[in-house]
């Protein structure tokens, strides 16, 4: 198996990602090993069938209206209950409706007319010397079992402070796995019984070496360019959560974000919707037939920052990689 550095080297100027600066991961190469290991069918062959990686992640959960999708704690004893601390470990996904569900008109006008009246995040009116963020992700990564039938997609935290160096330091938790349905859930529960134990207890406290960060630009067609529209929605979705779970972005681009991706055909709004930590949010999708898979991005209706972002597997079963950003800012202190 090729290294980053040496497959970054042989793509040269090729790499679409040569100026990303790559943060350790969440998940140690033990803890991969483990959870591959828990695929093991009887007959002694091991099959994982992992989805694409993104960064995503999520928080307190809400059920309401106009939400996209929730994560309903699932109680084997009360199959309708909401869950609490007496109920089984692990999260089944709740797909919701959207504001616009059927016929969601073109993104747009609304997301110039948001672009318009955005105001001050909190963290536009301080300063310091690290970017912080408090992040949370599920489906990274997620497994299918050798019959194709059970999913789990694993979950995790990070907190993060960088600074323009790219040094800094992150703590990494791994959280409670998600299911798409009751029959997934049971059936892991049972393989991954005698694996890497979850639950939320912080990680170490991991040092970040150095490398080159360059702040994101307010110029129209240089944020085109890192936005990667040229290749379409789906690919501007992901450059987007990239952009928003790295740096603190400022009100200007902020706003020329949105334009951006106003101007980026396939782009459906959705209208109100409420993410996995119960903010109220405005979303906007884009359908990737072709690959089965849609984008989701949720931004604050006041200040248009990046709430959250999700890649939604939309058949045969719908689960996904889900990026919630808890918390941005400006620091002078880590920890």
């Amino acid at each position: 198996m090729f290294g980053a550095e040496r497959t970054r080297t042989l793509l040269g100027p090729a790499d679409p990602a040569r100026s990303v600066a790559v943060a350790p991961p969440p998940a140690s190469a033990r803890d991969l090993i483990d959870r591959a290991d828990a695929t093991e069918p009887d007959d002694g062959r091991r099959r994982v069938r992992p989805t694409r990686r993104l960064v995503l992640t999520a928080g307190t959960l809400a059920v309401a209206a106009g939400a996209v999708a929730v994560l309903q704690p699932f109680d084997e004893h009360k199959p309708d209950s909401p869950g609490g601390p007496g109920g089984a470990v692990g999260t089944v996904l709740v797909p919701v409706a959207y504001q616009f569900d059927a016929d969601p008109p073109a993104a747009g006008p609304q997301l110039r007319a948001l672009a318009s009246k955005i105001k001050d995040a909190e963290y536009d009116l301080h300063g310091g010397r690290y970017m912080y963020h408090h992040t949370k992700v599920w489906g990274d990564p997620v497994m299918t079992s050798a019959d194709g039938r059970h999913h789990v997609a694993f979950a995790g935290e990070s907190k993060v402070w960088q600074a323009a160096d790219g040094t800094g330091s992150q703590i990494n938790t791994q959280l409670e796995p998600q299911y798409p349905d009751q029959e997934s859930r049971a059936y892991w529960q049972r393989k991954l019984g005698a694996g890497p134990a979850v639950g939320g207890n912080p990680g170490a406290m991991i040092p970040l070496p150095p490398m080159e960060l360059t702040p994101p630009p307010a110029d129209p067609s240089q944020l085109r360019e890192l936005l990667q529209v040229e290749y379409g929605p789906g690919a501007a979705s992901k450059e987007v959560s990239t952009l928003y779970a790295r740096y603190v972005v400022p009100r200007a681009t902020r706003a020329e974000v949105l334009r951006v991706l106003a101007d980026v055909p396939g782009f459906r709004w959705r209208g109100r919707v409420t993410d996995r930590a119960g903010r109220a949010g405005v979303a906007v999708t884009f359908d990737d037939r072709e690959h089965d898979q849609q984008s989701l991005l949720i931004f604050d209706p006041r200040t248009g920052e990046l709430l959250a972002h999700e890649l939604l597997t939309l058949a045969p079963v719908r689960i996904s990689a889900y990026q919630l950003i808890l918390d941005t800012t400006w620091t002078d202190r880590i920890g």
